[in-house]
């Protein structure tokens, strides 16, 4: 009988969850569609781990055909963080990395986790430890066009979550969270209608509706609460990158407040950081995922 792909925190989330999952699309190496869909990316979805051991998410670009995989254990990505992203060291070698490949043209996306063998002024080379698909729930639609080179602005460290950045998550419907533990590290993908993600102050909620039954990220958090969440303005390619701690809500009335929530995820921000027009690309208007257009909204009237 083969062992679980899922460490205990996973299968613990599972158990409060009520539901289970043999993980059989988990495997320690890519299966070539895999290895074939990195190659077709502008962009790569990244979470490291900083200087004080939290978990940092980031996003890379270049043009299609910056990721590659020569074996099904390795991946190479022809791009390095632009100057002045604060996830930029974490990324070296011999550090875990947790990679997502998003294709918001079809919706279709996949997860390489693994450590870092080599950094040069080139890029990065993987080691591919994990490797598994994931659906298309939830996932909008969006074409994009590449942008002229141009200056890359300065990075902006808030103290808090001002009202640009609460304006830009209080209209979100696409997040990345990055989560992990002393064995490795995750990034994954959120989304819902626009105003999914409740800002009050410093504090995020948010939902979590049906999935695929993994529980990879709050796995995670139940062991590590230490966790970075990554917003784009993609109509600017403005990226937002914030740390915090995280909490999961498991039943009670709050998740009443919004339908086709199953549980609530909790982070009070910590730390901040805004990058304006970090991004070479810039997105269309959405094309909502069925899936997103079955999920509720906030609800105005909750109880106080």
């Amino acid at each position: 009988m083969d062992a679980s792909p899922f460490h205990q925190g996973e299968l613990e989330a599972q158990a409060l969850a009520g539901e289970s999952s043999r993980g059989a699309g988990i495997r320690s190496f890519m299966p070539d569609q895999h290895r074939d869909f990195f190659a077709l990316l502008p962009y790569l979805f990244v979470a490291g781990r900083d200087a004080q051991g939290k978990p940092i998410a980031t996003v890379l670009a270049g043009p299609e055909g910056f990721v590659t995989s020569p074996t099904p254990n390795a991946l190479d990505i022809a791009a390095l963080s632009a100057p002045g992203d604060p996830a930029d060291s974490a990324l070296r070698a011999g550090m875990p990395i947790g990679l997502l490949g998003l294709d918001l043209r079809t919706r279709r996306r996949n997860r390489a986790n693994g450590v870092i063998s080599e950094r040069d002024i080139s890029g990065l080379k993987v080691a591919v430890s994990q490797s598994f698909g994931n659906c298309a729930k939830y996932i909008q639609v969006r074409q994009h066009e590449i942008m002229p080179s141009a200056a890359t602005a300065a990075t902006e460290e808030l103290g808090n979550l001002d009202a640009a950045a609460s304006a830009l998550i209080a209209e979100t419907d696409t997040l990345f969270i990055a989560s992990g533990l002393e064995s490795g590290l995750d990034i994954s993908h959120r989304g819902g209608r626009p105003g999914f993600v409740r800002v009050e102050g410093g504090r995020l909620s948010v939902p979590d509706f049906a999935g695929n039954s993994y529980f990879n990220t709050f796995g995670n958090l139940l062991r590590e609460p230490a966790t970075s969440l990554l917003f784009i303005d993609f109509a600017k390619g403005d990226v937002l990158q914030l740390q915090g701690v995280a909490e999961v809500i498991w039943d009670g009335r709050e998740l009443a407040e919004i339908d086709g929530a199953r549980r609530l995820l909790k982070v009070e921000v910590t730390r901040a950081w805004r990058r304006k027009a970090a991004l070479p690309l810039r997105w269309g208007e959405p094309e909502p995922a069925p899936t997103t257009l079955a999920t509720g909204s906030w609800r105005q009237d909750r109880a106080a």
